[in-house]
C-alpha cells in the first residue's frame, strides 16, 4: 500500500508542481494532461473498491449494497464509482455489491466483495457485466436472479430523507425492481443511507496523497487572482475578477462546482448583512483604493473539490500594509477557526461542535456566525453538516450526524467585527478545507492568517 501510494503521489507531484512565489502566474504544465489523471482516478477507485467498501458494508451491516441509474438521470454515488472513461450512465446501469463473508456469517478467508454490473458488458475494469440477455432479456428479472442465488439478508437502497446524496433511487425504477422482486426479499430492503453517506465522505490514504496539491493548486488561483495582475483599482470590477477566475480555471483544464463570487466591503453607509452577502450582493463594483475584498471560490479536479473564502486589502495612496483595525478584525475570524476545529471529536454530531463552538466564541467576544460542511467528491458533500448560515441552533437531520474518521471539512464562517474609523461592522468570512483522521484536524493546505495587498508588498520598496 505504502509503494502504491509513493508513486501516486510522485507521478502528480511531477506534474503538479507550482512555484510558492505568492503571484507568480500558474502555467497550464502544473495540471496533469487528461490521460494520467484516468490513470490516478481509475487507481484510486479500484483502492477504494478492493480496500475501503468491505469495511464500509461490514461496518454498517448490510450485505448486498444496489445501485440503479439511468443515463443522464445517475444516482449520486454511481457516478463517483464510474471508471474514468465513463461520463454516464449506459442506458439503465445497475450496480450490485455483495458480501459473501456478512451473509452466511462466513468465517476463515476473507471471499471479498462480489463487483456485478447488470448491464450487456462490464462497467470498466472493476464491475463485471453479469446480465446474458439471451438467457434473461428483462434486466428486472436478471438483477432478482442475482438477488435469489445470493440469498442476502439486507438489501440497501439509495433512499434518504436527509441527504440528496444518498436519495438517488428515482421513483419509477424503484417501482420497476418491486414488480419483479418476491415478496421475501422485499422484507429485506433497507435505506442505504449510512452506506452512501460513507463512501462519499471517507477520503482513503491515495486521496489524501493528493488532496494537499488540489488545494494549493486552488490557493495559488486566488493569490493570483487577488494581486495586481488582475485588479487595477478605479477600473477593475468585482464582476470582471469572476470572470477572470472562471476563465482562469478553464485555461487550466480544471473546473468548479460553482460559480465564484467576489464582494467588497468599505467605508460606506451599506450594511454587509447576511442576506446581502447570500442573496443580494451587487452585480459588480468598481474595486477602489481602501476596499476589503472577498472571494469564495473552488476547482474540481481528480473528482475532488475545493471551496474556499480569502480576502485582500487594496493599498490607499501612501499606505504600505492593511490598516491595524482590519487586521484585529481578521485575527477574530482565525480564532473562530480554531474554536470550532477544538470541537473536532470522533462521534459529536454536527449540531454538537455547532452549539459548544458558538458557546465558546460568545464568551470570547466574537459575534460569529458559523456554516461549515464535509468535502470531497461533492462541494456540498455527505457527512455531518455543522450549522447553516440562516440556522444557527443545530440543523435537524444532517446535523444530528456523527463525525467519523478519515473525513474532510470546509471550515466555512464569518466573525463580524466593528471597524472604528469606518464606523460600521465588516464580516471577516473565511472558508478553508481541512482533514480529521479520527483524533486531529488539520488543514489540508494551511489556512490565510494575513490579508493579502494589492498591489503587494516589495521588500526593496519602502
Amino acid at each position: 500500500m505504502f509503494k502504491s501510494v509513493h508513486l501516486l503521489l510522485k507521478l502528480v507531484i511531477v506534474s503538479l508542481f507550482i512555484s510558492t512565489a505568492t503571484a507568480q502566474s500558474i502555467p497550464p504544465s502544473t495540471v496533469l494532461p487528461e490521460r494520467d489523471r484516468a490513470r490516478v482516478i481509475d487507481d484510486i477507485l479500484d483502492d477504494r473498491f478492493t480496500n475501503f467498501l468491505p469495511q464500509l458494508m461490514r461496518r454498517e451491516g448490510v450485505d448486498m449494497w444496489i445501485i440503479i441509474s439511468r443515463e443522464y438521470n445517475e444516482d449520486p454515488v454511481l457516478r463517483t464509482m464510474l471508471p474514468s472513461t465513463w461520463l454516464s450512465a449506459r442506458r439503465r446501469t445497475i450496480i450490485v455489491f455483495y458480501d459473501p463473508n456478512q451473509s452466511a456469517g462466513a468465517k476463515g478467508d476473507d471471499k471479498g466483495i462480489e463487483k456485478l454490473a447488470i448491464a450487456r458488458y462490464d462497467v470498466g475494469n472493476l464491475l463485471k457485466g453479469a446480465w446474458d440477455i439471451d438467457v434473461r432479456p428483462n434486466q428486472w428479472e436478471a438483477l432478482a436472479k442475482i438477488i435469489e442465488d445470493r440469498k442476502p439478508k439486507k438489501i440497501g437502497l439509495n433512499m434518504s430523507t436527509n441527504y440528496g446524496h444518498a436519495d438517488g433511487l428515482s421513483f419509477s425504477e424503484h417501482e420497476e425492481f418491486i414488480k419483479k422482486l418476491p415478496a421475501d426479499y422485499q422484507k429485506r430492503i433497507v435505506s442505504a443511507e449510512k452506506l452512501a453517506v460513507g463512501w462519499l465522505e471517507t477520503r482513503t490514504e491515495k486521496e489524501m496523497a493528493i488532496y494537499p496539491l488540489i488545494c494549493r493548486l486552488s490557493h495559488q488561483i486566488i493569490q493570483e487572482g487577488f494581486s495586481e495582475q488582475v485588479i487595477q483599482p478605479g477600473v477593475t470590477t468585482t464582476d470582471d475578477v469572476v470572470w477572470w477566475f472562471r476563465q482562469r480555471i478553464t485555461n487550466l483544464g480544471l473546473d468548479t462546482w460553482f460559480h465564484p463570487t467576489v464582494d467588497v466591503q468599505r467605508a460606506d453607509d451599506q450594511d454587509f448583512n447576511h442576506l446581502r452577502t447570500f442573496a443580494k450582493r451587487p452585480d459588480k463594483q468598481v474595486i477602489m483604493p481602501g476596499d476589503l475584498l472577498h472571494v469564495d471560490f473552488g476547482i474540481t479536479y481528480l473528482r475532488l473539490n475545493t471551496d474556499q473564502q480569502q480576502h485582500a486589502y487594496v493599498l490607499r495612496p501612501g499606505e504600505t500594509d492593511v490598516p491595524e483595525s482590519i487586521k484585529a478584525a481578521f485575527k477574530q475570524g482565525n480564532r473562530l477557526q480554531d474554536i470550532l476545529t477544538e470541537q473536532f471529536s470522533a462521534g459529536k454530531t454536527g449540531n454538537q461542535m455547532l452549539l459548544a463552538a458558538l458557546e465558546q466564541s460568545k464568551k470570547e467576544g466574537i459575534k460569529g456566525t458559523i456554516y461549515s460542511h464535509p468535502i470531497g467528491v461533492h462541494g456540498h458533500a455527505a457527512g455531518p453538516t455543522i450549522g447553516l448560515w440562516d440556522q444557527q441552533k443545530g440543523v435537524p437531520g444532517p446535523g444530528d450526524y456523527p463525525l467519523l474518521a478519515n473525513t474532510a471539512y470546509s471550515i466555512e464562517l464569518n466573525a463580524a467585527v466593528e471597524i472604528p474609523e469606518w464606523k460600521k461592522v465588516v464580516r471577516i468570512m473565511l472558508e478553508e478545507d481541512g482533514f480529521f483522521d479520527g483524533k486531529t484536524f488539520r488543514y489540508i493546505d494551511g489556512r490565510q492568517t494575513e490579508i493579502y495587498t494589492i498591489p503587494r508588498k516589495l521588500g526593496y520598496v519602502k
